[in-house]
C-alpha cells in the first residue's frame, strides 16, 4: 500500500490531467462529436476519452516540478 501511495505521490500531475483530459473528451464527443460516424478519433466516446487522457497527462506534466535528486547536472 504504500508503495501505491508513493507513486500517486510522485506522479499526481500526469494522474490528474489524465482525468481530467478523460472528462474533457468526454464532453467534447457529447456535445461536438462527429455526427457522420467517421472521424477516427471523435467517432466513438472510448478513443475520445484516450485521446483525451493521453493530450491531458502530457499537458499537466509540464507543470511537475523537477526534485533535486531527479535533475541531472551538466
Amino acid at each position: 500500500m504504500e508503495k501505491i501511495v508513493s507513486i500517486f505521490k510522485r506522479n499526481w500531475t500526469y494522474l490528474v490531467g489524465a482525468l481530467v483530459g478523460a472528462v474533457g473528451g468526454y464532453l467534447y464527443w457529447s456535445y461536438v462529436g462527429c455526427e457522420s460516424g467517421t472521424c477516427p478519433i471523435t467517432a466513438s466516446p472510448t478513443n475520445t476519452m484516450i485521446y483525451g487522457a493521453l493530450m491531458g497527462s502530457l499537458l499537466f506534466g509540464m507543470f511537475k516540478k523537477q526534485r533535486k535528486d531527479e535533475k541531472t547536472e551538466e
